[in-house]
């Protein structure tokens, strides 16, 4: 052990740093914070109009895969801006023939399986279907770790679309091309586990080995970012969001491990070592990390900064309520287990669960890192530099389903409902925030989730796209359309056009049954929420 590093043991003991709050972080309704910044006007138009930076929110991860980079927020916003592919890089993973995603891609799985068994899987049919299973995962492992998928990504010109899926605050400021190639292994042909090795380090290294400067330096994505902003022409727009995966890990694992004390007096070299040992960081340690990020961040002189907050993590349906909330006024679930465990059968001696006071914890502690966040862009606005808020935080608390849609009474009184665009109104049911469920008539529940419960469906990044763009009108980015016309204020995202991307949506499984059976048979088989979703802590 390095002299120094806290112990790897897991301590689900809340830290007294910790404030339990009882009532929710006020959102954000101001992206400039009340804080006036006088910018020159505009010279001509700049030669990177948008730059993102975060994690798999901002990379494009869907349904446990990183797969349809092209309907990301990101793209979408780079669509509604009237960019072109050059003008918009982002990276590609996989051709639409490819064998199932980076690491797994549900939905093209339970396709795959419907078509093979049909809509439900008879016991008699466990058998051969777990002979197909392997086979199906075997192709994907082939293709990642000994086929196309494992050449060394090409260099060229940085990537515009720089998140990577699993990133935390502290891996934007310290992984580069060649740190993360050293971590790569060599891959094992494993019969039983086949799960693609260093999945997230493969991913990361397509974007990286474009972060490199002309001469093969390897660089930061937020090195990459501030040698574009120094280009002729410069940097519009530049988007990051991160923090997410500091507290996210802990609702998928269903295992809250604290950061444990001493991390924040570790170099950062110390702190990518163990920080593998934590799903949630202590408030001054995620502090710490973003101090770090803070420093890189202004070295990026973009025109525009956009910070966002980070979500409530233990709204996301991947950890399922239980019965009913432990008070009317209450936010909270007495527990939150998979979402394929029925009120019924769950059992908190056996099935793996957090509990409520855990959850308001992990509440408790990202309403402190916003707060982190917060005061960061404060400072910057101060210094005459025009960083603003999006409170993403505050976008899924006002579509949070279970927690205040249908729960009146637990709702803060300043709390105010998402109105959806009416495109997505109009579907039947109303797309919301729990679990996605369909049959053979299609789409029972959900929407807005996908096949994971951890990230958007394409048309809830359409949501996040349109509030990205709210906040670059109010810093006055021109919209313009494909003919170069500029658009009238307010700039609104094609639901329509992001309604057709959506193949969720539009052709659900019919095998992803109302009680979930396949994915809860998948995970059985492959303990897929766990070894799939994008957390570097495990």
């Amino acid at each position: 052990m390095i002299h120094g590093m806290p112990s790897t043991a897991c301590d689900r003991t809340t830290p007294d740093e910790v404030v339990i709050r009882d009532e929710p972080r006020r959102h954000v309704t101001d992206p400039t914070l009340g804080i006036p910044v006088e910018l020159p006007p505009l010279s001509g138009t700049p030669k990177h109009r948008l730059v993102t930076i975060g994690d798999s929110i901002s990379h494009g991860f869907m349904s446990a895969a990183i797969y349809r980079t092209d309907v990301s927020w990101p793209a979408i916003v780079a669509y509604e801006l009237g960019l072109s592919g050059s003008q918009f890089r982002f990276p590609v993973y996989e051709r639409a023939d490819g064998p199932g995603g980076l690491p797994l891609d549900l939905e093209r799985f339970a396709r795959a399986f419907e078509k093979r068994f049909g809509p439900k899987l008879d016991f008699w049919e466990l058998p051969s279907a777990s002979i197909w299973l392997q086979r199906y995962l075997d192709a994907i492992e082939d293709y990642w770790e000994r086929g196309p998928g494992a050449a060394t990504p090409p260099r060229g010109a940085p990537f515009h679309a720089m998140a990577v899926y699993g990133w935390d605050v502290l891996d934007a400021t310290q992984l580069t091309a060649d740190s993360v190639a050293k971590r790569i292994g060599t891959p094992k042909d494993d019969l039983f586990e086949q799960v693609v090795q260093d999945d997230q380090d493969r991913a990361a290294l397509v974007v990286l080995q474009k972060a490199r400067d002309s001469g093969g330096k390897a660089r930061t994505v937020l090195q990459a970012a501030a040698a574009m902003s120094a280009e002729r022409g410069g940097l519009e727009t530049l988007v990051v969001a991160l923090g997410a995966n500091n507290a996210l890990g802990s609702v998928v694992e269903l295992k809250p491990c604290w950061s444990a004390a001493g991390y924040d007096t570790m170099t950062p070299s110390q702190r990518l070592k163990a920080k593998r040992a934590f799903s949630v960081w202590r408030p001054s340690h995620f502090a710490a990390d973003w101090a770090l990020l803070e420093r890189e961040l202004r070295k990026v002189r973009a025109r525009h900064v956009i910070i966002a907050t980070v979500p409530a993590v233990t709204i996301a349906p991947i950890a399922r309520g239980v019965g009913g909330k432990v008070s009317p006024e209450s936010r909270y679930f007495p527990y939150y287990t998979r979402p394929w465990i029925t009120d019924e059968d769950f059992d908190p001696g056996r099935d793996p669960h957090i509990t409520e006071d855990e959850a308001r914890a992990i509440d408790s502690a990202i309403d402190a890192y916003n707060e982190t966040i917060i005061a960061s862009v404060e400072r910057a606005r101060r210094d005459g530099l025009d960083w603003l808020l999006f409170d993403m935080g505050a976008l899924l608390d006002r579509l949070a389903t279970r927690r205040y849609v249908a729960s009146p009474w637990a709702r803060p009184p300043w709390w105010e409902p998402y109105e959806l665009p009416a495109e997505l109104r109009a579907l039947d049911p109303v797309p919301n925030t729990r679990f996605f469920r369909s049959g053979p008539q299609g789409r029972t529940d959900g929407g807005l989730f996908s096949l994971d419960g951890v990230h958007p469906t394409t048309i809830g990044y359409g949501l996040l796209a349109q509030e990205v763009i709210a906040v670059m009108e109010r810093a006055g980015v021109e919209f313009r359309g494909r003919d170069g016309t500029l658009r009238p204020s307010p700039v609104r995202v094609d639901v329509t056009r992001v309604l057709e991307t959506d193949t969720l949506i539009q052709r659900p499984p019919a095998a992803v049954s109302p009680t979930l059976s396949l994915l809860g048979w998948l995970d059985e088989r492959l303990d897929w929420v766990r070894r799939l979703l994008p957390f570097t802590s495990w």
